[in-house]
């Protein structure tokens, strides 16, 4: 995974290297090249929910261990917080700590004078209390936060976007590490070839659940982590330069190419450059067209492109994705997945596919995002709560059956159910998502089970009468006597659903019986034709499930009986439909009976 990561970086990030990163900077302290005090520059928008700042790409830095090393306390060069290079905001309990990063980021700035001259000015103007007062009381009208990022700007040019201090940098950096942790030459992990390996790596930022400071994907911290006598990361061998290159090609694709799974953060890419609508890890966040058919067909168009040679640059490509997530400190890889391009455009028009579902006005429901598919498994949140998901591992597994074609997480399916189950007893709609959910993996799960396209052909997105199966048939039964019990009483109450659907869906031959008796009661108070209507709905059912009620139900066939109720229930909310029926019905009743 990380040899993948290092030559995205390479390709992606050729200017990256140790000592520097890319920062975003909020603030700047404009003055002249003579050291006089112009004022502060809001270099971004505040009131903006993500980029808030002006971003340079190639700014010092200096990594956790290097600003601790040796029992000193370091700044960064030229970038630093607002409450270290001004005071303004500090905390008391902060203040001694954040004096000696303010006298170190200004020794800096001496010691940098040799090459940017300008900067002896800006170290002075730093020192002088009347400019600094100045400088907070601005901060304090621009509303600044002790925590923004603050640089400086002389006669209108950015010192932080040159390159006129880097030959410097990377002395002072050179002689701030001193010698690696092994003292000795070792084969790197990734390039094979005899290094220098770096004694720790670079912390990975905008990992959910990760500490706001970043998380350390390789970390050897703790003896019980480290073995044959090797300290921290030599344990991993690697060149600062390859960590610094996973660091950077991992930061880039969180920025540039990564989707937001609950918990966990996917990223992916390719071997060779593939067009956004041609991505079809894209489709799941951001599905094709308005209607599920849309996303299928644009899979089937793409492969079909590929076949007939009008997409050459697609046909021997490579797909790379992982999931990942924070723990505090550590950065967690929950999955990693690698194939074919055209493996994946086909996995991902059979996910649509198996997941296309009839909403209850009757129409196809989809395609759906990948994050409300999550979303679907938890509970709707109370106003003013945030959005809940499920965990990450859970979130992870699903993301792989969507992109590998492989069966539904057994955890995800009961959860699904657990969810539809809570909808039905509360008279609530369920989440198509999760109904389509539950459908996907009685297809997918039966049919790598018991081969063949059978259960395809089968469980469709809508009602199927002729389903071969008792359970499936009983959860229909359920939604016709339940409309039976709405057309009859009109004002129910609790209702049959809610009384009786969770022993229904668990244990038919002990409820059903009651249900059945109870029904006649119902009828009786209907007019002739709409009865007669629900008496044929009963009595087909009845014979399709056949001559025993089945005493117990599977979670997996307690699923067909939760789909069967949903896709029955569907049918039943077309009033038009059967009113027509039940009025042809009465036209057909002998006048004897009428009467």
């Amino acid at each position: 995974m990380l040899h993948e990561v290092v030559l995205y970086a390479r390709q992606q990030c050729p200017q990256s290297e140790p000592g520097f990163a890319s920062k975003e900077v909020q603030w700047a302290i404009s003055l002249t090249g003579d050291g006089r005090l112009l004022g502060v520059l809001e270099l971004g928008d505040p009131g903006a929910s993500r980029k808030r700042g002006m971003t340079f790409p190639k700014a010092p830095n200096l990594l956790q261990p290097e600003l601790i090393g040796g029992g000193k306390t370091r700044s960064h060069f030229l970038i630093e917080t607002v409450d270290v290079v001004t005071g303004f905001g500090e905390q008391p309990e902060r203040a001694e700590n954040n004096q000696l990063k303010r006298d170190f980021f200004l020794s800096l700035l001496d010691q940098a004078s040799g090459c940017v001259p300008q900067l002896a000015a800006a170290s002075a103007l730093l020192r002088d209390p009347d400019a600094i007062g100045a400088i907070r009381d601005r901060l304090a009208e621009l509303k600044a936060k002790p925590s923004d990022k603050i640089t400086l700007c002389i006669d209108g040019e950015f010192p932080a976007a040159s390159s006129a201090w880097h030959d410097w940098w990377r002395r002072f950096r050179a002689g701030l590490n001193g010698p690696s942790a092994s003292g000795a030459a070792m084969l790197c992990l990734i390039t094979g070839e005899p290094v220098q390996p770096a004694a720790t790596h670079p912390k990975i930022r905008g990992l959910p659940g990760a500490s706001p400071t970043g998380a350390s994907l390789i970390s050897f911290d703790k003896d019980a982590f480290q073995s044959y006598g090797l300290a921290q990361s030599a344990n991993a061998a690697m060149s600062e330069e390859v960590a610094k290159a996973y660091e950077s090609g991992l930061d880039h694709l969180i920025q540039n190419s990564s989707v937001r799974l609950g918990d966990a953060l996917v990223v992916h890419w390719f071997r060779s450059k593939v067009e956004a609508d041609d991505d079809p890890l894209n489709w799941l966040e951001d599905p094709p067209g308005a209607a599920e058919a849309a996303a299928q067909s644009r899979a089937r168009e793409l492969l079909q492109a590929i076949r007939e040679g009008r997409k050459p640059d697609l046909a021997g490509n490579t797909f790379y994705a992982f999931t990942l997530s924070g723990n505090a400190g550590r950065a967690v890889v929950r999955d990693w997945m690698e194939g074919a391009f055209t493996e994946l455009a086909a996995a991902v028009g059979q996910w649509f596919n198996d997941l296309a579902i009839v909403g209850l006005d009757g129409a196809l429901a989809g395609p759906f995002r990948f994050s409300r598919l999550l979303g679907s498994l938890v509970r709707e949140p109370r106003p003013g709560e945030p959005r809940q998901y499920p965990p990450a591992p859970l979130a992870a597994k699903l993301f792989r059956s969507a992109v590998c074609a492989e069966p539904i997480p057994q955890a995800a399916f009961a959860q699904a159910l657990a969810r539809a189950r809570i909808n039905f007893l509360q008279d609530q709609a369920p989440s198509p998502a999760c109904m389509g959910l539950i459908r996907a993996f009685l297809l997918r799960n039966r049919n790598s089970s018991k081969g063949g396209q059978s259960m395809t052909e089968t469980i469709q997105p809508g009602l199927n009468e002729n389903l071969a199966s008792p359970a499936y048939q009983c959860g229909r039964l359920m939604a016709v006597l339940a409309d039976l019990q709405q057309a009859a009483l009109v004002d129910v109450g609790a209702g049959i659903i809610q009384r009786y659907y969770a022993a229904a869906s668990a244990t038919p031959a002990l409820v059903f019986g009651r249900l059945i008796r109870g029904a006649q009661f119902h009828l009786d108070k209907l007019d002739r034709g709409l009865a007669r209507w629900y008496e044929d709905r009963i009595a087909d059912i009845c014979t399709r499930i056949g001559s025993s009620m089945p005493a117990t139900l599977t979670l997996e066939e307690q699923g067909l009986f939760a789909l069967g109720y949903y896709q029955q229930l569907a049918v039943l909310r077309k009033p038009k439909d059967k009113l027509k029926e039940a009025n042809n019905q009465e036209e057909d009743i002998p006048m004897e009976e009428k009467q």
